[in-house]
């Protein structure tokens, strides 16, 4: 599922985040949502979000 669209993104769902020192390489991170920081109903580079473990980055991909 794409990570462009807001409504595609909840709490709690696992997701693969770009972290913007990784935007160059395309390094993936996996995490779980903690909180929604894009208000935005669509990005078009991907929601951004914080995961539990703290960190930042756009939503490429929706796992869950």
């Amino acid at each position: 599922m794409s990570g462009t669209e807001r409504k595609n993104i909840k709490p709690g769902v696992r997701v693969n985040i770009i972290q913007k020192p990784h935007q160059r390489t395309g390094q993936l991170t996996e995490g779980i949502v903690k909180d929604i920081l894009t208000k935005s109903p669509v990005h078009h580079r991907g929601i951004k979000v914080r995961l539990e473990n703290g960190i930042i980055g756009r939503v490429q991909e929706v796992l869950e």
